[in-house]
């Protein structure tokens, strides 16, 4: 059986992969306020993003 990864407690099928929903709330709340991060590419100093989206899309 999987444990919650906020409380450790046995997670239920209801809420998998947590144990109950209060655990399930503090996950998504970290994941709103950064405390959660996936890393990502550095950006291309040579080649950046496009700021004009008209172009990026054809228009003109």
């Amino acid at each position: 059986m999987s444990v919650c990864p906020i409380c450790k407690k046995p997670a239920i099928p209801d809420f998998r992969p947590f144990c109950c929903k209060r655990c399930a709330d503090v996950d998504l709340n970290r994941w709103l306020s950064d405390r959660y991060v996936v890393p990502g590419a550095d950006e291309d100093e040579e080649n950046p993003p496009s700021t004009d989206l008209a172009t990026d899309f054809g228009r003109e």
